[in-house]
């Protein structure tokens, strides 16, 4: 996953689980770690929110469209202006 932010870009790595029909997530930088909550899924559509400490203190909140194994959309922080991020999933080693 790619985000570009204001301070620049930032490249995490999402793991999206989908088990019983509940979705959970994380997100893992090298710096930093944090697990989705609010996820919801409409069709192609996700949404989550997630608490994160760097750069900053901040929650986010994402709004993506998933269309096979890509995922583009927006992640937005407080009263920053929305990011845009896009993405491709990767098979587990």
């Amino acid at each position: 996953m790619t985000i570009e932010t204001p301070i620049g870009k930032i490249e995490p790595t999402f793991e999206i689980v989908e088990e019983n029909g509940s979705i959970s997530g994380t997100a893992r930088t090298d710096a930093d770690s944090a697990d989705f909550y609010d996820v919801v899924a409409n069709g192609d559509q996700l949404t989550w929110k997630q608490d994160v400490t760097t750069p900053m203190k901040l929650t986010l909140n994402f709004a993506v469209t998933v269309d096979g194994d890509t995922m583009t959309g927006t992640s937005k922080a407080g009263i920053f202006p929305a990011s845009k991020l896009y993405g491709s999933r990767k098979t587990a080693n």
